[in-house]
């Protein structure tokens, strides 16, 4: 599926759209890492949730499970929260 990129881990991927694929969120974060290593870690701490500077959308729903079932056909989009004052 495809795979929008923010521009703050363009430099694991070097492209802001990429293919990945799994049955759920934390599958496809994991063949993500695969491809690209480093990358999973950057988005999930080690308690296995989402950081709280990313935000990961399918088909436009915020996603906050690793365990979250995933479509052949859905759009994730992958966002890094602005923070400051």
């Amino acid at each position: 599926m495809r795979v929008l990129i923010p521009s703050a881990l363009l430099s694991y991927t070097e492209r802001n759209q990429v293919q990945a694929s799994g049955r759920t969120l934390g599958e496809l974060l994991a063949d993500l890492d695969r491809r690209y290593p480093g990358i999973r870690f950057r988005m999930v701490d080690e308690q296995d949730r989402i950081r709280r500077h990313i935000r990961i959308f399918i088909n436009a729903d915020q996603v906050l499970d690793l365990a979250r079932p995933l479509q052949a056909s859905d759009d994730v989009v992958i966002v890094q929260a602005l923070s400051g004052g």
